[in-house]
């Protein structure tokens, strides 16, 4: 039977229930300047691409000036940063699956479309730091996703194949990634299906097919 031996997760939905702190910080930035994005809009078009992304395409479709992107994108991570502080805080049934997950030896990364700094604030806030072998940041490719070079990476950093490797991911464009990098795709809708049971289920699913 073929093992899975690795666990990759998406942060934003996944580990982290931070997708209106997005929305709230990124709105918080563009409000200096007068412009804001629905909610509706968030979850059809914005959700899970990179602040930097989702600036490219307000300037296409609301003349945002490029300009502005740099400075609205350092507000936007400060503005994270301060919900980050006030609002991220550990989940027991995360800490438990990934304790038992590593005790049973599965390497384990996070690959986000957030910056690095981001990523690394939250998982010691969530207090699951301690589990990961890496973090893939959207600072640490080319394209981030819906492009499947950030798990591609991970993938060969592990020095493994993609069947050898289990994703967990939530959204659209974390899942177009995922499914592209040729892993085991485990889709979840709210970060409490993300638990140890169903990660388990998921494993097992996946190695049965293998036969």
């Amino acid at each position: 039977m073929h093992k899975i031996k690795a666990v990759i997760f998406d942060m934003d939905g996944v580990l982290i229930e931070a997708k209106d702190w997005h929305y709230e910080a990124l709105n918080r930035a563009l409000k200096l300047f007068g412009l804001e994005i629905s909610y509706a809009e968030h979850l059809t078009t914005f959700d899970g691409l990179p602040t930097k992304k989702k600036l490219e395409i307000l300037s296409i479709d609301r003349n945002l000036p490029k300009a502005l992107h740099n400075f609205i994108n350092h507000m936007k991570q400060q503005y994270t940063m301060e919900i980050v502080y006030r609002s991220c805080k550990p989940r027991f049934y995360h800490q438990y699956a990934l304790a038992k997950l590593y005790k049973e030896g599965y390497k384990m990364a996070v690959c986000s479309n957030s910056i690095f700094n981001t990523i690394d604030v939250m998982m010691q806030k969530a207090a699951l730091n301690n589990y990961f072998d890496f973090y893939v940041s959207n600072e640490d490719v080319k394209n981030g996703k819906p492009d499947p070079e950030m798990y591609q990476k991970a993938i060969a950093k592990m020095g493994l194949k993609p069947k050898d490797c289990l994703i967990v991911e939530d959204n659209e464009n974390g899942i177009k990634a995922a499914r592209a990098s040729g892993a085991n795709v485990m889709i979840v809708k709210e970060v409490s299906d993300v638990n140890y049971e169903n990660i388990k289920e998921h494993i097992a699913k996946f190695e049965k097919e293998e036969l």
